[in-house]
C-alpha cells in the first residue's frame, strides 16, 4: 500500500519538528495509541489497538527513526505484531517545508500489511489507513493549537473573508443542479 498526502500548519516547522519528536504527543495523536516511549536511540516502542473491519488486535512495535535532518526532514521504519490478527511495516518519508502561512507537513507512506488483516482486501485497508491518517492529522492538529493559539489565531486572521451568500441562495450556479437532475432521470430511467 502507498500512500502521501500533505498538511498546512499554522505553527512554524520547529514547532512541528518538536512535536513530532514528543513521545506525549504522538501517543494522543495517534489513534488507538495506548504507550510510545522509546526504546534506544532514535526509537521508540508502540503499543496500539485497531479494528480494521471485523479485525479487531492489539499491535505492539517498533519505530525507528533515520535520514534525520532536524528540523526539516526524516525518515520513520515500522513494524508491528498484532498476534493472529497479522502484522503491518513499512517506512513513511516525512518533510516540513516552512511557508508564509506556518508548515506544510507532506508524507510519503509505504507499507505492507499479512496475516487476518491482508485478507480483508486492499480497498478495506486502503480505507482504514487513510481514515487513520486523516484521525492523526486531525488530532495533531488540534494538539498545535491548544499549544500555540496565537499562531491559529494569526492564520485566521489572515484568511480572506468569503463572500456573502444571499438570503436561501447557494454557491452552487443553477446550471449544475439542471445537469445534475438531468444525470438522475437518467439513472432512474435506466435502472428500470
Amino acid at each position: 500500500m502507498d500512500m502521501q498526502g500533505n498538511r498546512q500548519l499554522a505553527v512554524t516547522q520547529q514547532q512541528t519538528w518538536d512535536a513530532l519528536n514528543d513521545p506525549e504527543v504522538l501517543k494522543a495523536c495517534i489513534p488507538g495509541c495506548e504507550k510510545v516511549e522509546p526504546a534506544g536511540e532514535n526509537q521508540y516502542a508502540v503499543a496500539m489497538a485497531l479494528k480494521i473491519g471485523p479485525v479487531a488486535a492489539k499491535f505492539a512495535g517498533k519505530i525507528n527513526l533515520s535520514d534525520l535532518q532536524p528540523p526539516q526532514s526524516y525518515t520513520i521504519g515500522f513494524d508491528g505484531q498484532g498476534g493472529a490478527a497479522g502484522f503491518g511495516k513499512g517506512t513513511a518519508q516525512v518533510k516540513l517545508t516552512p511557508n508564509e502561512g506556518g508548515c506544510d507537513l507532506g508524507y510519503t507512506v509505504h507499507a505492507s500489511v499479512g496475516g487476518k488483516i491482508a485478507q480483508l482486501g486492499q480497498r478495506l485497508i486502503d480505507g482504514a489507513a487513510k481514515s487513520l491518517a486523516e484521525d492523526f492529522f486531525k488530532r495533531f492538529d488540534q494538539e498545535m493549537q491548544r499549544r500555540f493559539p496565537a499562531a491559529y489565531a494569526e492564520q485566521a486572521a489572515k484568511a480572506p473573508v468569503p463572500a456573502p451568500v444571499a438570503a436561501g441562495g447557494s454557491k452552487i450556479p443553477s446550471w449544475v443542479w439542471v445537469i445534475v437532475a438531468l444525470i438522475v432521470i437518467a439513472l432512474i430511467w435506466w435502472l428500470r
